[in-house]
Parts: structure tokens; C-alpha cells; sequence
């Protein structure tokens, strides 16, 4: 019998995206788009049986590095592990377009330091065959890859090639700045960029150490930039804010901002781990934004926003201890052996920190230090930390951490929560989720390959909050919602993450009961023969790109339908 349409998925319970009822049925789809939603009488030329399977849309990463990796890889994973199918990158600002040939180091430089992408692998992964970031668009439209990406223009790269070096040294701009910044951003818009983004953030720092070229510049430029988009019609403005000079300064950037150009905004948000729940405030703010016509969106981490530590990462316990210098460069097996020599641990153990990037620090909050072990645990029990298990046992969390490298060969590894995880417990994250201006965002994918590892955070969302019921669930519905159309509207999507007939066929097929996430690990697959932090998950059936199957169960199918957003689209 001849097939009646490409692709036909049977018999799955749809989530179609818009938060609304579960429905039982067929999905058909013909030339890359959903043909029909139902009972689909004919056959397919490839069939998909998702009896007792969830069948959502693709998922929208809203908050991702991938700049360099779109490039170099036509993977762009973790994210499409996780069935994401859509994924922006550009985020905080930083970026490699536009950019003048002799600003090549500069970019690297900001970069390596705030999303530790290490040098040598844009150096070498990069071919730098871009000026404006119209070129540089052009280039990631001519790659291969297999989910699709929309990108933000960068203000950091942004600023610099509008000022020069008085851009890079954070001088203020002139009206000759702001105007050329402002032209540069419509132009940037109207070749496709999806909005605008920058950076505030006093922890967001250059590789050696030096603040941002972004960091404090003035609200004024913010607007004239902002305003380039307002001229274009189109665009989000994407924010990290510096939350440790307080929300009630830092939110009226968004404020400003949002009134003079009309362009939505979206930032990141989290609770403290203890302390006042001050985020309960933004919150007010947002809907004070709403209230006066304009529209403003937090990014949630579902989980606690930490960093991953270990011997063979960018961070852990000891790295700025003066006396990890002697065995810095050995192999982790001479490092493990040379650390159970008991005056190198007593050394170890005594020592303090030196100076160095903010990030090294957050491995030694040791009430917030706990293991991270396959399956790895988020939320783990207050007295599983390295102060709560030495508290038990008597000793220093220096010790219990110590330990635990030398009990594991050096390849223990260990989460810093640095937010998200108030009083020990997701109530927080749950709170500011259900939140009808937040969506999950902050994955990072394709930035921090030595210290994060949070692409995963779709799969986490539907194992922690749907899979496991408890007081702080999600229905399945809501949960999809969050992760498709909610996030993909907040960013101008407002087309993608919903299965309706004529709609683009981005599509998960989903065993819920199997999903399973398992520990990160370290792949060695980047440019230059650099490594990054991956994470596999278990319970993908297939993952669905303009109509193309690109992974089935959990594996890659090799197909690369990935495209390059350009604009609202």
C-alpha cells in the first residue's frame, strides 16, 4: 500500500504545548510540518509506535553559548539530548560578531573568562571568515547541524567594534557611539538576529581577570542599542543583572529600558540559599512591568544553579591552594598518589585560597559542597554536604572532601549549589516556575565545558517535578508548556512549541517512566583536542527536527535538518 504521509507517530498521549488537555491519538506529518492531529487512517513511509509514550514539541533552550560550537560541531548538545530542537544562543553578551580581525584575542579573552571556553579551541575551532554580525549569520546559516539556532547580537563584541579600544577599556560612549550602536543593532535585526543581549554581572570577568567591556555601561546605552531594535520592529532584550547590588537598583535597567524601546525583556532569576527570599519581590516587579503594558520574563534553573567540580574540571576544593601548584600539571593518577602523601594533605587541608577567578571559590562553600554520583542527585539531603558529613563525623569538610578524591581514584565529583536551593529544598525554584512570567532557562549549553552542566535541566524538569509526584509537581501538561511554548513566546517564538496542524514538526516522543539522567562526564571532542562536560539521558524514544528524525532512543540518527532562525520565526 502506498504510504499517505512521511511520518506518522501512533497512538501517544500529546501534550500539545499550549498547557491545555492531554489528548490520546496520531500524529501525521508531511514536508517537514504537522499534516494532522487524530486518528490518522493512512500510513506513513516511516511510523513511530508511542504507545505509552509522551508525544510533546520540541523543547526551546532559551539560554545557550553555542556561538563556537554551532561552528565547529554539528551537534549542538547537550541541549538536543534533552529534546530541546530549538536553542538561542548570544546570551550575557558576549560572543564573536561583529569584530574586526584585531579584536579576535579580545573576544577569545571574554570568552575563556566568562564561559570558560577554553583559547586554543576558538583559535583553532574558529575561522574567523566574519566582520558584522549580518557575515557572521551568514556563516552559521551555511553549516550543518541538528537542531535549529536564533542567535542574540552580543553587546560586548558589539561595543568594542563600535568604540574601539575605548569600548574594550569600558570607557563611556559618546552620541557618535550610541547612534552607530543603535544603527548596528536594527541592521543586526533585520538580518535575523532574535534580540539583544548583555551583561551587568560583577562576577562576569575577562580570562585574565579583568572586568567585562560591558560591565557598567550606562542605561543610556542600553536604550540607544535597544532602540536600534524598536527601529527594526523586532527583537527581545536579554539581561544577566548584577542581583549583588540589590534588585531594587538592578531591575530598573529592565524598567528603562523596556519603556523607552517597547521590546520585551528577559533575565535570569534565582533565590539565595538562605537568607530573605528576595527574588519574591522581582516577581512584584515583573508584574509591575506587565501592569504598565510592557513584558518582562525570568529564566529559572529548575535545579540549583551550581557548578560541577572535580580533579579533571576547571574547579575543585584545592585548585587555588598554594601547594596544588606542584602537582598541578600531572596526570590524575600521579595527582592521587601524590596527594596521599601525608605532608602534601596536611599542606592541602591547611592551606587557604589564593586569588583568583570568583568561580575557583564556589568549590569551598562547604555547606552548599555535596557529591555528585550516577544517578546524579540535585537535591540532595542539608547533611549530605561536606560541613554536614564532617559536623557527623568530627572533622573538617577540608578532609571529607579530600577524602573523597583519594576513595575515588580522583574522579569523585562533587556539586556546588550556588542558588535555587534555599533552606535545602526546590520549594523556590518550584514557586518562581509555576510563575506565569517565568520558564525555565539558564542551560548554558556550549559555554563553561570545564565547570557546568545544566543543558539538561528539560530532562530534570520532567524526572524531578513530573515523573516523581509530591508536593512540589507539575502536571505534564504544565510541565511541556514551560519547556515549549511558554519559553519559546517569551523570546519571540511565538510560532514554535506547539503541535497543531501546519505547525513546524519539531516533536519528542517520550518514555516518561524510563526517563533517567545519568552523572555528567568528560568528552574530548572539541577543537584542538579540548574537553568538555556532557550529559547522557535515558528514555528519548526519538527526537523529531523539521519533520526529520535526528536522534532515536538516546542515540544520534546522524540527520542534520537544523536551520538558522532568522528573526520571529
Amino acid at each position: 500500500m502506498t504510504a499517505t504521509h512521511d511520518l506518522v507517530i501512533r497512538g501517544g498521549t500529546i501534550a500539545d504545548g499550549s498547557g491545555g488537555d492531554l489528548i490520546s491519538g496520531d500524529i501525521a506529518i508531511d514536508d517537514g510540518k504537522i499534516s494532522a492531529i487524530g486518528h490518522i487512517s493512512g500510513s506513513g513511509r516511516e511510523e513511530i509506535d508511542a504507545t505509552d509514550r509522551i508525544v510533546t514539541p520540541g523543547f526551546i533552550d532559551v539560554h545557550t553559548h553555542y556561538d563556537g560550537q554551532c561552528i565547529w560541531a554539528e551537534e549542538l548538545s547537550p541541549s538536543s539530548s534533552h529534546g530541546v530542537t530549538t536553542a538561542i544562543m548570544g546570551n550575557c553578551g558576549v560572543g564573536f560578531a561583529p569584530c574586526r580581525k584585531d579584536d579576535h584575542d579580545m573576544l577569545i579573552n571574554v570568552m575563556e573568562g566568562v564561559e570558560d571556553i577554553p583559547g586554543v579551541v576558538m583559535t583553532d575551532g574558529l575561522p574567523w571568515n566574519w566582520e558584522t554580525f549580518p557575515e557572521y549569520l551568514d556563516v552559521v546559516d551555511k553549516g550543518k547541524r541538528d537542531i535549529d539556532i536564533a542567535a542574540y547580537l552580543p553587546h560586548s563584541p558589539l561595543r568594542v567594534y563600535a568604540m574601539g579600544p575605548r569600548g574594550a577599556s569600558r570607557e563611556p560612549a559618546n552620541d557618535d557611539d550610541l547612534a552607530m550602536m543603535r544603527k548596528l543593532s536594527r541592521e543586526a535585526m533585520e538580518a535575523g538576529a532574535i534580540g539583544f543581549a548583555t551583561s551587568r554581572l560583577s562576577i562576569h570577568k575577562t580570562a585574565d581577570g579583568g572586568s567585562i567591556p560591558t560591565f557598567e555601561a550606562d542605561v543610556a546605552e542600553l536604550e540607544a542599542i535597544c532602540g536600534g531594535m524598536a527601529d527594526a520592529g523586532a527583537g527581545t532584550f536579554q539581561i544577566v543583572l548584577d542581583a549583588f547590588v540589590g534588585w531594587d537598583k538592578e531591575y530598573k535597567v529592565i524598567e528603562r529600558v523596556v519603556e523607552s524601546s517597547g521590546r520585551p525583556a528577559t533575565f535570569t532569576l534565582a533565590s539565595g540559599n538562605d537568607g530573605p527570599p528576595r527574588w519574591r519581590k522581582v516577581l512584584d516587579m515583573i508584574e509591575a512591568t506587565h501592569a504598565k503594558g510592557g513584558k518582562a520574563t525570568a529564566q529559572i534553573m529548575p535545579r540549583p544553579i551550581g557548578l560541577i567540580a572535580g580533579l579533571e574540571l576547571t574547579v575543585h576544593p584545592f585548585v587555588l591552594c598554594p601547594s596544588w601548584a606542584k602537582i598541578a600539571d600531572l596526570s590524575i593518577p600521579e595527582q592521587v598518589q601524590a596527594m596521599r602523601d601525608p605532608e602534601l594533605r596536611k599542606a592541602l587541608l591547611s592551606e587557604d585560597f589564593e586569588k583568583g577567578h570568583p568561580f575557583n571559590a564556589l568549590a569551598r562553600d562547604w555547606n552548599w559542597l555535596f557529591p555528585l554520583d550516577d544517578p546524579p542527585n540535585y537535591a540532595p539531603a542539608k547533611d549530605m554536604s561536606m560541613a554536614g558529613q564532617a559536623a557527623a563525623k568530627g572533622c573538617t569538610p577540608q578532609e571529607i572532601a579530600y577524602d573523597r578524591l583519594l576513595e575515588t581514584d580522583g574522579k569523585g565529583l562533587f556539586l556546588a549549589a550556588l542558588g535555587n536551593y534555599e533552606n535545602g529544598t526546590l520549594a523556590s525554584a518550584h514557586e518562581m516556575l509555576s510563575h506565569p512570567n517565568c520558564i525555565p532557562g539558564l542551560g548554558d549549553g556550549g559555554a563553561h565545558y570545564g565547570a557546568i552542566c545544566d543543558a539538561s535541566y528539560s530532562t530534570y524538569l520532567l524526572k524531578q517535578y513530573v515523573q516523581k509526584p509530591s508536593e512540589l509537581s507539575f502536571g505534564l501538561a504544565e510541565a511541556v508548556h514551560m519547556l515549549s511554548h511558554k519559553a519559546a513566546n517569551a523570546v519571540g517564538l511565538s510560532h514554535r512549541g506547539l503541535l497543531k496542524p501546519g505547525a513546524k514538526a519539531d516533536i519528542n516522543v517520550i518514555d516518561l517512566e524510563r526517563l533517567e539522567l545519568h552523572l555528567p562526564e568528560v568528552v574530548r571532542d572539541l577543537p584542538a583536542g579540548g574537553q568538555r562536560l556532557h550529559q547522557r539521558a535515558t528514555g528519548y524514544d526519538a527526537t523529531i527536527v523539521s519533520g526529520e528524525i535526528i536522534r532515536r532512543f538516546d542515540k544520534s540518527t546522524g540527520a542534520r535538518p537544523g536551520k538558522l532562525v532568522r528573526g520571529e520565526w
